[in-house]
């Protein structure tokens, strides 16, 4: 059936009844709700760490580990053979050299370097004979009255006697050396260590054990091993000069002593890569004792007018590594940045940064380019390097 025109008129006017019926019905939840429109927030300041960049000089140490040795260390053997009569020194005692530490029974060397002296005393009187008779045989052969042959046998006698005075000087040498020998002493100055033989002992020259163990450790070596690619690196700082070295205890908390290179190695264990270099420690307290394991580290060169930041403030990106500035308006400014080497805590900046400039240390992770920030003073001076 035909809709009439007046039906279609009723029914668009319903519709927009409607809409306006809607629309006034949000109005009024949104006055009721108090809700407004959204409004854009400003973006938050960070609150972030900084800290001056700085220009100073930078000590570049190599670090590595290191064992502790004795300069010399020495077993005691006897000298000779006998009974061991006497102990003189205490065990862990400090000696010197010369210092005597036992004493062999001397009586029977005492005994040779008499029969020594004894038979030098006779072949002298032997020889003063020989050569008093030379002496009148040449007399005699001038004037014709005995021939030439006795002289020659009188001067071979003669000879002989001073060879066999020289012989007795030797054995009485021996002697009085086997009689020093049988008084034993420290021959270097050191730290005595446990005692090997008791008195009353026989002891010989053959013996494996020794009497005793002698340990110098002031000075004290150091041994420390390093990779075989810093040997360039400290050559070069051998041959300037002086080398210092700090030695520290294993934790890192507490100096134990300071020294100097001694001498590098004359090959790379193949097996580790590795370089050992030797080092002399004076070690006055003992501090330091044979096959301690400690840290240490060698001062191979100073970086000098170096600009520095914290190496916390370095960031990496795509780009490279850079650092966030606090520029103009307290805004983040990002700063590409070339890192020369690290020491320690310590970033030294090839390009890039000024002295002075502000330099975020804390905080970087929440930060974007040109956010705003809330600097908050770093400390006025890096920390120094142990």
């Amino acid at each position: 059936m035909p809709t009439s025109p007046r039906g279609n008129t009723l029914r668009v006017f319903v519709a927009i009844l409607s809409v306006v019926a809607v629309v006034l019905i949000g109005f009024a939840i949104r006055a009721r709700t108090g809700a407004k429109p959204k409004q854009a927030k400003a973006p938050r300041a960070v609150p972030v760490l900084v800290s001056k960049a700085e220009q100073r000089d930078v000590p570049i140490w190599l670090e590595g580990l290191g064992t502790v040795a004795a300069w010399q260390q020495v077993t005691v053997h006897p000298q000779v053979d006998g009974r061991l009569d006497k102990i003189f020194f205490k065990e862990g005692q400090l000696v010197h050299k010369g210092d005597p530490l036992a004493q062999i029974d001397p009586r029977p060397f005492q005994a040779q370097l008499d029969s020594a002296e004894g038979a030098l005393a006779r072949d002298r009187a032997q020889l003063h004979d020989a050569q008093i008779n030379l002496a009148r045989y040449r007399e005699l052969v001038a004037g014709k009255l005995i021939s030439q042959q006795q002289v020659d046998d009188q001067a071979a006698l003669a000879g002989q006697a001073g060879g066999a005075v020289h012989a007795d000087e030797a054995q009485v040498e021996t002697a009085r050396l086997n009689l020093d020998y049988a008084h034993v002493r420290s021959p270097i100055d050191g730290v005595v260590g446990v005692r090997l033989v008791d008195a009353g002992n026989l002891v010989r020259a053959t013996d494996t054990t020794g009497l005793v163990v002698i340990t110098e450790i002031d000075p004290a070596a150091l041994y420390v091993t390093v990779a075989e690619d810093a040997l360039p690196e400290v050559s070069l700082a051998l041959q300037r000069g002086k080398v210092p070295v700090e030695v520290w205890s294993r934790d890192g908390a507490t100096q134990l002593g300071s020294g100097e290179l001694y001498v590098i190695d004359n090959q790379i264990n193949q097996a580790t890569a590795t370089l050992r270099l030797k080092c002399k420690v004076p070690n006055p307290k003992r501090l330091l004792w044979p096959n301690q394991f400690v840290k240490a580290r060698l001062l191979v060169d100073v970086r000098k007018a170096a600009i520095v930041t914290e190496l916390g403030a370095v960031q990496h990106g795509p780009q490279g590594t850079f650092v966030y500035l606090v520029g103009a308006g307290n805004k983040a400014e990002v700063r590409p940045v070339k890192v020369a080497l690290s020491a320690g805590e310590l970033a030294v900046i090839g390009e890039g940064l000024e002295p002075g400039d502000a330099v975020v240390v804390e905080g970087q992770d929440s930060l974007r380019p040109g956010a705003p920030v809330i600097p908050r003073p770093g400390v006025a001076d890096f920390k120094s390097q142990k």
